[in-house]
């Protein structure tokens, strides 16, 4: 049933979708646990100075968060390292990955360095970017 509805889904909608992530049903003695994970408190405040860091660099173009990034921009702000630059090239020829999937990859590596406090994307940042694009791989 999962595979008959996602196949209604078009390619070029999902391609408008920045994060796609499945959650799995959590078990009943991990939602028990009384472990605390951490505060939303500081998440948000990571949140807000990554916004912030975000709002800095591109406020000269008029913008305010990463996803707002034209092809000028994601140049400029997404450089990568040669690692991160063969990962990347792999995995968009594996995937048969479009044009806009690749540069939203890169936004979102942007953005994932950013929570970091990262100046510069790393490789850890690029696979996890890659990975919330994983309905799209699911469809094909």
């Amino acid at each position: 049933m999962i595979q008959r509805y996602r196949s209604r889904l078009s390619g070029p909608l999902l391609d408008r979708i920045d994060l796609q992530i499945e959650v799995p049903r959590v078990p009943h003695r991990d939602l028990a646990d009384p472990a605390n994970g951490e505060p939303s408190a500081a998440i948000r405040a990571r949140v807000e100075a990554a916004r912030a860091v975000q709002g800095q660099r591109l406020a000269e173009f008029g913008l305010h968060c990463n996803a707002q990034m034209q092809a000028r921009h994601i140049r400029r702000f997404c450089r990568l390292d040669e690692e991160g630059r063969r990962l990347l090239e792999l995995v968009t020829d594996r995937l048969a990955l479009s044009a806009r999937s690749y540069t939203r990859i890169l936004k979102v590596a942007r953005t994932i360095a950013d929570l970091a406090g990262e100046e510069n994307i790393l490789q850890p940042h690029l696979a996890e970017a890659i990975q919330y694009c994983s309905l799209d791989r699911k469809t094909v």
